[in-house]
């Protein structure tokens, strides 16, 4: 079997579960590691067992044997990667955001189509199996008319002015471009309804941080000594807030957190209609809530042959084993390499253009903000 060859870039959090997830595979190989540096480059690939390492991306593009680039680096980097890659003739799998703006968004959009390259912005909550299942039993017409839809994506990982990420000086916005965009691709993903207006707030408790005199990796750094730390002022938002009205006549409304203590990565999803209820927690992806009017709630726990629609696909185990995070990645990366070794099959992940339409509501809800009014999406 001759298999697919694929290069990274980016050596931190999303380099290491992206490296796995191709690797589970078996028709994709990782051949090449692109990092900041060729020292941080090299001490990834020694680490993960990846043959070739550099700290000049573009190397990597000159190679025609590579098939497909994983874009993994910080978000001012993925417009001109994602651009260098598609002109290089790589099919092109992108972390989110896309870009730092629509314009460079819908350029990279025009650009794949040109080329036909396969095209991926990587919202991989979609992939969960009972998120699957919500969006079947909405599509089923179980709730009815979709009536409010509301949730949150908290977390508590920079609780204290003394925790950093690279992500902090990114801008211009922080948490919501970070994780509010997973629950509002997820909230549209799974009702097939569009966020047509919103009024969003957004705030920024730590004014200041104390930045690492060092690099720090996602979700790490939490022990550094007073000496190892540099005061920076911040702009960058660390809690967000929107209501929203829906295409069909919903109503909506949603928070997205980095300062909430005790929630690691608590993305809630609840949706109500006329007729019924749902609910589903990604800190508890294998449970999905069903909520009734006249009769006792539901918690359905994962059983691929239960599921609804095509949804038993996106499960690899059978009922009572878990499938968690890493899982949606294998099952987003999987669906992108079929698309890759048959550009005619079915595309069944997030291209492109979803991710501009998260970049349209990240300008919508910094212009709400600044306005404190409703913006139109």
């Amino acid at each position: 079997m001759t298999k697919i060859k694929a290069a990274l870039f980016g050596t931190g959090f999303m380099g290491r579960v992206h490296t796995e997830a191709v690797r589970r595979l078996g028709n994709v190989e990782v051949v090449a590691i692109a990092g900041s540096s060729d020292a941080r480059a090299k001490a990834f690939a020694d680490e993960t067992g990846i043959p070739r390492s550099t700290g000049n991306w573009e190397q990597l593009l000159e190679d025609k044997s590579i098939d497909a680039v994983h874009i993994l680096t910080p978000n001012h980097l993925h417009f001109p990667m994602a651009k260098a890659a598609l002109e290089a003739g790589k099919h092109v799998i992108c972390e989110k955001p896309l870009a730092t703006s629509v314009v460079e968004g819908e350029a990279l959009v025009a650009l794949a189509a040109k080329t036909g390259l396969a095209n991926c912005t990587f919202h991989n909550i979609r992939a969960y199996p009972q998120v699957q299942n919500m969006k079947a039993i909405v599509e089923a017409g179980d709730l009815g008319e979709i009536w409010a839809v509301q949730g949150t994506y908290s977390q508590d990982w920079l609780l204290y002015d003394t925790d950093w990420n690279w992500r902090i000086e990114e801008g211009p916005s922080r948490t919501f471009a970070d994780i509010g965009t997973h629950w509002c691709d997820l909230a549209e993903f799974v009702t097939g309804q569009r966020i047509s207006a919103l009024c969003a707030d957004l705030n920024t408790f730590h004014k200041t941080r104390k930045k690492p005199m060092g690099s720090v990796e996602t979700f790490s750094g939490k022990t550094l000594s007073p000496d190892q730390y540099t005061e920076v002022a911040i702009e960058t938002e660390d809690f967000a807030s929107m209501i929203f009205r829906m295409g069909n006549g919903g109503r909506g409304s949603m928070t997205a957190s980095q300062i909430s203590a005790g929630r690691k990565n608590r993305l809630a999803l609840e949706i109500f209609g006329s007729k019924g209820g749902l609910m589903w927690n990604g800190e508890q992806p294998d449970e999905l809530w069903i909520g009734k009017r006249n009769e006792p709630n539901q918690l359905v726990v994962k059983d691929p042959s239960l599921l609804r629609g095509g949804a038993g696909k996106f499960a690899d185990l059978p009922g009572g084993h878990s499938e968690g995070y890493d899982d949606t990645f294998k099952q987003t990366v999987r669906r992108f390499y079929q698309t890759v070794a048959d550009r005619g099959a079915k595309i069944e992940y997030p291209v492109f253009t979803d991710g501009v339409r998260q970049l349209k509501i990240i300008d919508a809800v910094l212009k709400s903000s600044t306005s404190h009014g409703w913006v139109e999406v």
